[in-house]
């Protein structure tokens, strides 16, 4: 079950930070079940995911009232659950509207559907 965790403090106003760039299972190799779970220190940043040409969730609010460096567990962040193909990529992408700094801290969890 590969893991990448992830806490970046974002500068104001940064579009486009992806957590899964260069990451080994960006483009996974067989069909998986892909859970993101993802909050930020403010509610100023925006989430827009995607797997292969698929938009799982359209630019949306993070949710907000993390402590940064500190994972997320599902006990108190709602977590993005899909299933995507083999071959396909997961792209994150991460803006920050409000001219803050925030610092987004997430994982995901890649689980092979075999």
């Amino acid at each position: 079950m590969p893991q990448l965790n992830f806490s970046q403090a974002l500068t104001a106003n940064q579009l486009g930070f992806n957590p899964a760039a260069g990451w080994q299972y960006e483009y996974r190799p067989w069909p998986a079940h892909v859970l993101l779970l993802v909050r930020a220190t403010g509610v100023s940043g925006r989430l827009t995911l995607f797997s292969g040409s698929e938009t799982i969730q359209e630019r949306s609010i993070i949710q907000g009232g993390g402590t940064a460096g500190t994972t997320p567990s599902e006990l108190n962040t709602p977590a993005i659950s899909f299933q995507a193909a083999a071959g396909d990529r997961l792209k994150a992408v991460i803006d920050e509207v409000g001219g803050l700094t925030p610092t987004v801290d997430g994982i995901f969890i890649v689980n092979p559907l075999f």
